[in-house]
């Protein structure tokens, strides 16, 4: 009976917090959602985007509009970040190691908090992986987060990503340029919705993977755990080529050139660079 009476004077206890808290205007909470496959340049646009939207309904709560959290604060933070499970060194770039999720702030949030906490969360990811097959083919762990940003970018589709991988990886081997162009969008900062130039293509800049071999010179996006576990162990066929199956978000892959072309030509596809 004692425990009984301790337990419900326990709740009530509780319960008159949370009435307090109540009152006394806990702070609102909101969310900014990065999806998988966000640069870092586009966190940066959202947190913009969802800090006015955020200020507005304070606004129309009638409630003091002042968010800390802000595009130009998130940029500011992650610039430099130093990811506890890459080591105790700032990283030369923060693109890849900002974990794309939902991550809830109030009034009161900054931007290096939303930072810490996508980097909490991208080494919980990180902790996931199995990267032996990765080690056995002499790739660093920062090899492996830059092609997870490729596989990020290029398949849209779970089956795909692992076959995606084993292209990057079997050109790796065979010292063949990657020819992604997803690489040079980036370097160039080219918008997916514009054509690539015949100049762009033939570009000496460092993200062009048709004109230099190897891995670019860092990730291209902020990969999700699925893109992470492909690069980590891709499929061990032997692709060296892919292209999107026209009218669909699927690719289908080639283990030489002239499958690859034949598929070109039978879709409509123009010449091929």
């Amino acid at each position: 009976m004692r425990r009984g009476r301790i337990a419900l004077l326990l709740v009530a206890a509780a319960l008159a917090s949370v009435a307090t808290a109540a009152a006394a205007g806990a702070p609102r909470e909101f969310k900014v959602v990065f999806p998988e496959g966000y640069t870092r340049a586009r966190m940066v646009d959202q947190v913009s985007a969802v800090r006015k939207i955020a200020e507005r309904k304070l606004r129309g709560a009638h409630e003091p509009a002042q968010i800390a959290l802000s595009g130009t604060a998130y940029a500011r933070a992650s610039t430099h970040v130093v990811v506890p499970c890459f080591g105790k060194d700032a990283q030369r770039s923060a693109e890849g190691f900002l974990f794309p999720s939902t991550y809830a702030f109030d009034a009161r949030t900054l931007g290096s908090n939303i930072v810490a906490n996508q980097l909490a969360a991208f080494c919980a990811a990180w902790s996931k992986l199995d990267r032996a097959y990765a080690r056995s083919k002499n790739l660093t762990a920062y090899d492996v987060l830059t092609i997870a940003s490729m596989v990020e970018a290029e398949a849209a589709l779970p089956g795909d990503r692992p076959k995606v991988a084993a292209v990057i990886y079997n050109r790796l081997r065979l010292g063949m340029p990657l020819g992604i162009d997803a690489t040079l969008r980036y370097g160039l900062h080219i918008p997916p919705t514009k054509s690539i130039t015949q100049a762009e293509l033939a570009s000496d800049n460092p993200y062009n993977t048709r004109t230099r071999k190897g891995l670019p010179p860092t990730p291209i996006s902020n990969p999700g755990l699925a893109a992470l576990r492909a690069a980590a162990r891709p499929s061990t066929l032997g692709y060296l080529y892919y292209a999107r199956i026209p009218g669909t978000n699927r690719h289908a892959f080639f283990e030489s050139y002239a499958a690859f072309e034949t598929f070109l030509e039978t879709h409509g596809y123009g010449p091929h660079q």
